[in-house]
């Protein structure tokens, strides 16, 4: 899924380039993501929406014209060689009961990320990364992971989800139906975390992502736990965001102010 990622399209077609089967499916882009990428990806079928649909429904869109066993999700941030995906595939066919397998993300710098944990809603993940072998996790990050088509009965992430916490969501479904989902160390991917997105306004994007990240809270909260502890923590992270906005104007960076008045506007204006 892009959304303005043309920057990113360059690498992708190059990462890509060996895979017969690609669908780049772009979010409403504005800075001709959509036109560019048969440049880079000839082979690929684009879809081309016509607005910013949200993270979730636009990998619904693409996964819904999946033809093959497995289908790989890369965020245009994310770089994977084809050997590493091979790798991917061979790991979930050894583990036939896993209805996701991920890749071991490595910072720009070659330093892996614990792109993986236990469901939080039962207990913090404390430990080293994964370093020797396949191992069953609780989530897998969304930036990169395979998932086994037939394990998902064609519901793939909940639309309500906008941006932010539909991996936790569709990862929370996996485990509480006690579906596998193996993270192999074997199979690497550089993410370039948060690099995918470059809009014509950055502290706008900065806003919107304060804003969803506020609001998918309060979503995962409700559906997983209840509207109660939703409200309980609209409050506290209301008052929490309050207090903290004029240390933000002190400390003056453009950046983190914007994300964090979207967070304020994202927790005020939620509703049950």
């Amino acid at each position: 899924m892009t959304f303005n990622s043309a920057h990113c399209l360059p690498a992708l077609g190059v990462a890509l380039s060996s895979f017969p089967h690609v669908i780049v499916v772009d979010n409403g882009s504005d800075d001709g993501c959509a036109q560019q990428a048969p440049q880079h990806l000839p082979h690929a079928q684009v879809l081309a929406l016509p607005s910013n649909l949200g993270f979730g429904a636009a990998n619904n869109r693409a996964l819904a014209q999946v033809q093959t066993p497995f289908a790989l999700l890369l965020n245009p941030d994310c770089e994977i060689t084809p050997q590493a995906v091979e790798q991917l595939v061979r790991t979930a066919n050894a583990w036939p009961d896993a209805a996701m397998v991920a890749p071991q993300l490595l910072q720009p710098g070659g330093a892996p990320e614990v792109n993986y944990r236990w469901p939080h809603l039962l207990w913090n993940s404390r430990g080293p990364a994964i370093t020797e072998g396949p191992a069953c996790v609780g989530f897998v990050c969304g930036a990169a992971m395979l998932l086994r088509m037939d394990a998902f009965g064609g519901r793939f992430f909940d639309e309500q989800f906008f941006l932010y916490y539909e991996d936790d969501d569709l990862c929370t479904r996996l485990f509480n139906q006690r579906l596998a989902m193996v993270i192999d160390p074997a199979a690497t991917a550089v993410h370039r975390s948060r690099g995918s997105v470059r809009g014509r306004s950055p502290l706008r994007s900065e806003y919107i992502r304060g804003y969803h990240h506020a609001q998918s809270k309060l979503i995962y909260t409700r559906k997983y736990q209840s509207t109660a502890a939703a409200k309980q923590q609209q409050r506290k992270l209301l008052w929490q965001t309050a207090l903290a906005l004029p240390l933000r104007l002190v400390a003056y960076n453009p950046r983190l102010l914007a994300r964090m008045w979207g967070r304020f506007k994202g927790v005020r204006n939620w509703r049950s």
